[in-house]
């Protein structure tokens, strides 16, 4: 494997392989046993967690270039990443959240407080729209997702709605503030990689993603109406509101993610033992039975970051990259390529962050050459990467979706339409709305 200092690894595209083995095990098993065997939930008879592990083992036998000594090494530098770790902790932090509000009824209080002045044909509409609102605030998906996947079980199941459908309301909104978030590490990274100002990519990007998000409320109403059981109103406290409230409040003002899910955590209890929810004594309790149940998407996002850390050392991500670069003709065609290179990007490395941030300095070189726009660039690294991110059934979005919501993370995939729609209109975008003629092409 031919390297140097700037960290370049020669094009290998059996690298890849990985993915693909995943790819294949995972849904292949799952639509044969969901509609070719007619197995009763199919797609749940293959664990994510079994499906990666493979996948690791095909990573682990590739490569015989480097010892399984040196694999670790490469493996531990990719778990150590700071978005790794930060993900974990937010996994591990909103369970310990989750298991608290749920306990202390505070998760089916907040519901039937909106569910008194929104009608519950809005209900999941509300829903997309409350994401939207604190991922924008907040500026992560999965903090947004950890925030409100209990409003979301607890609303399905007041008002009857799928709770498929419920969850990927929660996780479409969830994308929309992950993708122009101001404060998102993605936009951050897309910024600086091409070199524009915050608020012109904003700009440009906001016009863009705009009517998806218009279209996807309106389905999520179409879907929803009529849709409805027979709600009956109980009655709330909210005082068990309240945690919610701080939460939602603090996102919306910026507040860190850890910060705020820990003070939602810790007035859940002091409202659970108030209220006589639960005892002082279990305490402890309430929060390990959230904490224990994101065990496996924590495992999950360890085991992703490692087959990652492979893929690109083993040269699939050069391959991808050259493989696009070749391919570049014109104006639209760089921005096309460019779009497409930091979708696959993301698809090997499970996160939009590092896509955008490896794929940024070539992306660069791509849009120069041609004359296409820093902001355009900038906007379709965040949105295409966006996109994946929120569709890969291996992405932590839909996984910590799953894990919340106990459905399978296929089953989801079909719903995220606002990703979908995104995608259709910055392709859109692409082809119907040039720019200004700049630079040699």
């Amino acid at each position: 494997m031919e390297n140097n200092n700037l960290g370049y690894r020669a094009p290998n595209a059996r690298a890849l392989l990985p993915i693909g083995v995943f790819l294949v095990l995972y849904l292949g098993s799952g639509l044969l046993f969901e509609y070719g065997l007619k197995i009763e939930m199919g797609f749940y008879q293959t664990p994510a967690i079994v499906v990666f592990l493979i996948a690791l083992l095909v990573a682990c036998v590739q490569n015989r270039a480097l010892n399984f000594d040196a694999k670790l090494k490469v493996m531990a530098n990719g778990v150590a990443d700071e978005n790794i770790l930060t993900m974990c902790l937010v996994f591990l932090t909103a369970g310990a959240f989750s298991g608290a509000i749920s306990a202390a009824g505070g998760a089916d209080s907040t519901v039937y407080l909106f569910l008194s002045y929104m009608p519950p044909q809005l209900a999941v509409a509300g829903l997309f729209l409350i994401a939207c609102f604190v991922s924008l605030s907040m500026g992560t998906s999965t903090g947004t997702i950890s925030a409100l996947a209990p409003f979301a079980v607890s609303m399905s199941q007041a008002t009857g709605f799928d709770i498929v459908l419920c969850i990927a309301a929660v996780a479409s909104g969830a994308m929309f503030g992950d993708n122009l978030s101001m404060i998102s590490d993605t936009t951050i990274a897309a910024v600086r990689t091409q070199g524009c100002e915050m608020k012109d990519k904003f700009r440009m990007n906001f016009f863009i993603v705009l009517p998806a998000a218009l279209i996807a409320f309106i389905l999520f109403v179409v879907l929803a109406w009529g849709g409805a059981g027979q709600v009956e109103l109980q009655s709330y406290s909210i005082w068990k509101v309240l945690p919610y409230l701080v939460v939602l409040v603090g996102a919306l003002a910026g507040v860190n993610v850890f910060l705020i899910l820990t003070a939602g955590t810790v007035l859940s209890l002091i409202v659970g033992v108030a209220s006589g929810a639960f005892a002082w004594t279990q305490i402890f309790a309430v929060m390990g039975s959230g904490v224990t149940a994101m065990y496996d998407i924590t495992v999950i996002s360890i085991i992703v970051a490692c087959i990652g850390a492979l893929v690109r050392e083993y040269g699939g991500i050069q391959w991808l990259i050259d493989f696009v670069r070749r391919r570049t003709r014109t104006k639209r065609g760089a921005q096309l390529g460019i779009a497409g290179l930091v979708a696959a990007v993301d698809v090997a490395t499970a996160n939009n962050t590092v896509a955008i941030v490896m794929t940024g300095s070539v992306a660069k070189d791509i849009s120069e050459e041609y004359g296409v726009d820093p902001r355009r660039t900038a906007s379709l690294l965040d949105i295409f990467a966006s996109v994946m991110q929120g569709i890969i059934p291996f992405g932590a979005q839909l996984l910590y979706a799953s894990a919340g919501a106990g459905v399978s993370a296929v089953k989801i995939m079909p719903y995220m339409f606002y990703c979908y729609l995104m995608a259709i209109s910055a392709l859109i975008f692409i082809l119907f709305w040039p720019q200004k003629e700049s630079g040699k092409k």
